[in-house]
């Protein structure tokens, strides 16, 4: 399984709405494989398919101690938000060593398909469900720092920018 390349703002990509999955073939379950041993490297918690420069609604996620518990989404879709919001650092393999408080309801619903195809519902709730809405933030061309202030955001995307510079 080959890593795939993260991108980093300001990427088109990262900022462009995923198209949905068509149909499930071997191509894409390869992608997700791929995508799982890339988030698992990075280290991560969830990836989705624009962060490596796949714009199709894809999302792979393993919150599991051991890594071992991956969640693969197809055109996942949240369908019901809980009304209490809570307020939790957030980080983003595409925005690496930044972190930043970001509001999110407690509380998810999210619909998608399977690897199989099957559809399928979750509910869930804490680390999880931000998880969930963070990714599906990025089928929708959202980073976490969209969610902040534009001061809070530029202290980010210049610190990434600086960060990159000093590496290169």
């Amino acid at each position: 399984m080959p890593l795939l390349d993260i991108l980093q703002p300001p990427h088109p990509t990262l900022k462009r709405s995923a198209v949905p999955v068509e149909r499930v073939d071997d191509a894409l379950i390869r992608l997700m494989d791929d995508m799982l041993a890339t988030m698992y490297e990075a280290p991560g918690i969830g990836l989705a398919a624009p962060q490596v420069d796949i714009g199709q609604r894809v999302v792979v996620i393993d919150i599991s101690e051991e890594k071992d518990q991956p969640v693969r989404l197809i055109n996942p879709a949240v369908t019901w938000r809980s009304d209490e919001i809570e307020v939790a650092e957030e980080g983003c393999l595409s925005l690496p060593g930044q972190f930043a408080e970001i509001k999110r309801p407690a509380a998810v619903k999210v619909r998608y398909l399977d690897e199989r195809e099957s559809e399928r519902e979750i509910e869930a709730e804490g680390l999880l469900a931000r998880c969930l809405q963070h990714e599906i933030d990025h089928l929708d061309g959202i980073l976490f720092t969209d969610h902040l202030s534009v001061l809070k955001r530029n202290i980010i995307l210049r610190r990434l920018a600086k960060q990159r510079r000093v590496k290169a």
